[in-house]
């Protein structure tokens, strides 16, 4: 289904970078686990979004380092990629933090001009009581978090309390559930508005069954991000989740990069 862009917004194209990977079973994603339990391997991406005057890195994934300590299958630095597309990490302008999770806050350091976007609510989440709590803190890294703080101290960081438009072209939409200040992002491309999920919907399944994944904040909130997705999305070709190895396979590959960077502003194959 094709949706053309606004003539009076800017264009962006929009790439998913896919830096990691690791081995899981069905049990794994869904809450109560799955009848049919059998492999669901897992994806971690960033995104990019880029227009004539803007360069915007949506989440910020996590290091090598962070692979081993965490046993996962580090495919290449996500932040280096930036080079494949002539970006250096001194020129990206802003980064989108959808949430606080070290698969989507590390890096921070490496991109040291940008002005960071995140929700309030994300940060008190990470810094705030539940983190008392083992089973909450765990999808956390505490260095990551306290390099956030420091980068607020800094100046570096834009808080949002809801909703918000980091320019005409790219907004932010609050939802929660999978964390208590997760946002995912929505994007103006030639195909109209492309609807970066994060972790709102991990993978296309999710969002269409309504079962929610098993890191959860608030399960409400959780499956009400699967009906936000939908109604701020122009079709469900639009919605990307994520973390499903899906994406890799349903979107134009850019050159020479096959199964690592997929153009998400053309439509997805049929």
């Amino acid at each position: 289904m094709s949706n053309p862009a606004s003539p009076d917004l800017p264009i962006y194209e929009l790439y998913a970078i896919r830096y990691a990977a690791r081995d899981a079973v069905r049990s794994e994603h869904f809450i109560g686990g799955d009848p049919h339990d059998g492999p669901m391997p897992m994806d971690y991406f960033v995104w990019l979004a880029k227009s004539d005057d803007h360069i915007v890195v949506i989440d910020t994934g996590f290091t090598a380092e962070m692979a081993i300590k965490r046993k996962r299958d580090f495919i290449q630095c996500p932040i280096q990629t930036l080079a494949d597309f002539g970006i250096a990490a001194d020129a990206v302008d802003d980064v989108v933090l959808t949430h606080l999770h070290y698969d989507h806050s590390g890096n921070f350091d490496r991109l040291p001009n940008a002005q960071f976007h995140l929700q309030e609510q994300e940060l008190q989440f990470a810094t705030g009581r539940y983190m008392r709590y083992p089973q909450l803190q765990h999808a956390f890294e505490l260095d990551d978090v306290c390099g956030i703080v420091r980068l607020n101290y800094a100046q570096k960081v834009t808080f949002y309390d809801g909703d918000g438009d980091l320019s005409s072209g790219l907004r932010l939409h609050r939802t929660g559930g999978h964390s208590a200040g997760l946002q995912f992002v929505s994007v103006h491309t030639k195909r109209g508005w492309v609807v970066l999920a994060s972790d709102a919907s991990h993978y296309y399944e999710h969002m269409q069954d309504y079962r929610p994944f098993t890191i959860a904040f608030h399960v409400g909130e959780m499956m009400e991000s699967f009906d936000l997705l939908k109604k701020v999305a122009p079709s469900p070709d639009h919605i990307i989740p994520g973390h499903d190895p899906k994406v890799m396979e349903r979107y134009p590959a850019v050159a020479g990069k096959q199964g690592l960077m997929v153009r998400l502003d053309e439509m997805p194959k049929q």
